[in-house]
């Protein structure tokens, strides 16, 4: 699929306080280290990613994130179907923390048949907020990887999104990772959006 825009970035669009109230809410939260895979069978893999993790589900998270999707969706010209958020991930990157290349959607629609917002639905956007001071941690970048006319892999930074309160959307099949810290500690948050497999 050929794109006008890989990505939708929103910079510095969320409030210092707002952010910080993400930060101070989720680390009173049990962290649990990142896992990969799909449907119930996810496992560690320090070769694919090494990051702590805080689940979260409130309301007010998605509340203050989610209308930036929905503005994305509609103007990167994408204009893909979603039905609902996953649980948003707060992510903890500290020194030699990172995430190499990945996509973010599955090779198969989610086989859930207990959760109904899910079974049979693919991910079909992904969010990403900077939440602290870039000026707290060096490293932890953001990268896309895609493919120009002529089929060569083009890395490109994505340096839109590391102004703290920045957001960057973009479709869940995109390849990118984040690369490892190198000082300090880089905390983002997650969320990705359902819907019906593309026909």
């Amino acid at each position: 699929m050929i794109l006008k825009y890989n990505y939708w970035q929103f910079q510095s669009i969320l409030p210092k306080e707002v952010c910080e109230n993400i930060i101070k809410f989720a680390k009173e939260k049990k962290q649990k280290k990142g896992k990969v895979g799909m449907n119930n069978k996810l496992k560690p893999n320090l070769a694919k990613r090494d990051s702590n993790v805080v689940w979260l589900k409130e309301n007010w998270v998605y509340k203050t994130v989610l209308p930036y999707l929905d503005i994305a969706n509609k103007n990167a010209g994408w204009n893909f179907q979603t039905d609902v958020a996953e649980s948003a991930q707060f992510t903890i990157y500290k020194k030699g923390q990172y995430y190499n290349w990945h996509f973010d959607a599955n090779p198969e629609p989610y086989k859930t048949p207990k959760d109904k917002n899910l079974n049979g639905k693919i991910r079909k956007l992904s969010m990403t907020v900077s939440l602290n001071d870039p000026k707290e941690y060096s490293g932890g970048d953001f990268e896309f990887r895609a493919f120009d006319l002529k089929g060569k892999g083009v890395i490109h930074k994505c340096k839109e999104i590391r102004p703290q309160g920045s957001i960057v959307v973009f479709p869940s099949f995109m390849h990118h990772r984040v690369t490892p810290v190198t000082r300090g500690e880089r905390n983002s948050l997650v969320i990705w959006v359902v819907g019906n497999p593309y026909v």
